[in-house]
């Protein structure tokens, strides 16, 4: 009795297992996509499962019916049945027409892409209403296009008496179901909104500071190093979703201190409307500390997928400081002096740090109480006796 507890035990905590597929085209070479699957890589281990093998094809542009072609799909089934995958995930974002086409072809599979497998995380690791509220609506957004043969609840409608409706296709149903219920979560969201607009107004006139940058780059560690409070943090994608918040004293200058969501590429267009209100800190902030993972291969790339997001969200004419975190992982250091010249010709404050050494941390309080000054002196230029 004791062995079978165990067996059950072990079979319910195994992870689910699972291959990567990926397209190379003109406008996305082989070297730039194998970096794109490394990172889908992180984002299944992130959702606790297992990769087991990544496929690649080389095509003009990814195929209209199944994305990769019929023979390497006939290659992929081959391999998903002989090694009993649990799942297949693609880098980019699939059409319906597809998702449909690869489970006609390889059943009993499931079937996501990036936007799916990103929003699984979020869904994951929401905690409060506000994240939840979010991320659900985020979901069903993405659903909604996609929404043939996915759902097998009304099946079969229920006849008899009282049920004699004009009649409707399970579709159509659905698409009600859901319509309906984005406009209920847009109605909770704006409510949500509107409160914590109001607690961000109540927060009186300090000088905001916000932490932004690609997902896994240090935000959250260098957080509870400068509020010396603890903030959640971990080496897996997202470890942030809502928004912290935290006063932080410098010499005697007081400031707000925020950190937000993390970036990444191929972001899905449903999460970043959802997110809008979340990354309000990041808007209505006075200073960006852009932190930068420097020991990452694909650093430069990072910067500017933070870069594009900043933009598109109106933060990018912010005052702000790159700051170049984990060099006490870099064995190269004349690559932080190539990167402090190139930088400062372009007329941006650079700062160059480990998250763990006391002394850097020091010297970055030191750069924020000047800049926090500098700020506060053009909005109270009265209160300048206080310095």
């Amino acid at each position: 009795m004791r062995k079978r507890r165990k067996k059950l035990i072990e079979t319910a905590i195994e992870k689910e297992t699972c291959i990567l597929v990926g397209v190379a085209t003109k406008n996305q070479k082989r070297e730039q996509l194998e970096e794109y699957l490394d990172e889908l890589a992180f984002l299944a281990t992130t959702a606790d499962a297992v990769t087991k093998k990544v496929f690649i094809q080389a095509l003009s542009k990814p195929d209209v019916k199944t994305f990769v072609g019929s023979g390497k799909l006939l290659e992929i089934k081959e391999y998903v049945e002989a090694e009993e995958i649990d799942m297949i995930i693609f880098d980019d974002e699939l059409s319906g027409s597809q998702i449909r086409n690869i489970e006609k072809e390889i059943e009993n599979v499931k079937i996501l892409d990036r936007p799916n497998l990103i929003l699984d995380i979020f869904a994951q690791r929401a905690r409060t209403a506000h994240a939840k509220t979010q991320v659900e609506l985020a979901q069903y957004q993405y659903l909604l296009p996609r929404l043939t043969n996915m759902w097998t609840h009304l099946q079969k409608q229920k006849g008899g008496i009282g049920m004699k409706g004009p009649g409707e296709k399970e579709i159509e149903t659905d698409r009600r179901i859901i319509r309906d219920r984005i406009a209920l979560l847009k109605k909770d969201l704006a409510s949500i909104d509107k409160q914590m607009a109001t607690q961000r107004s109540n927060r009186g006139r300090l000088i905001r500071v916000a932490l932004v940058g690609y997902t896994n780059a240090g935000k959250s560690t260098l957080m509870t190093a400068l509020s010396k409070k603890e903030v959640f943090a971990e080496n897996k994608l997202f470890a942030t979703l809502d928004t912290t918040v935290r006063k932080v004293v410098v010499g005697n200058l007081p400031f707000l201190l925020s950190d937000t969501v993390g970036f990444i590429r191929k972001l899905p267009t449903q999460l970043i409307e959802s997110f809008k209100s979340t990354l309000d800190e990041t808007r209505e902030s006075d200073f960006l500390i852009h932190v930068i993972d420097v020991s990452h291969p694909q650093f430069e790339d990072q910067l500017s997928v933070v870069e594009r997001t900043l933009n598109e969200i109106g933060s990018d004419d912010k005052p702000t400081l790159l700051l170049f975190n984990k060099i006490d992982k870099i064995e190269d250091k004349d690559v932080l002096k190539r990167l402090e010249e190139r930088f400062s010709k372009e007329g941006m404050h650079v700062y160059f740090m480990s998250a763990l050494e006391k002394d850097h941390l020091l010297k970055l309080r030191d750069k924020l109480y000047l800049r926090v000054k500098e700020l506060h002196e053009k909005r109270y230029p009265y209160n300048q006796f206080l310095y």
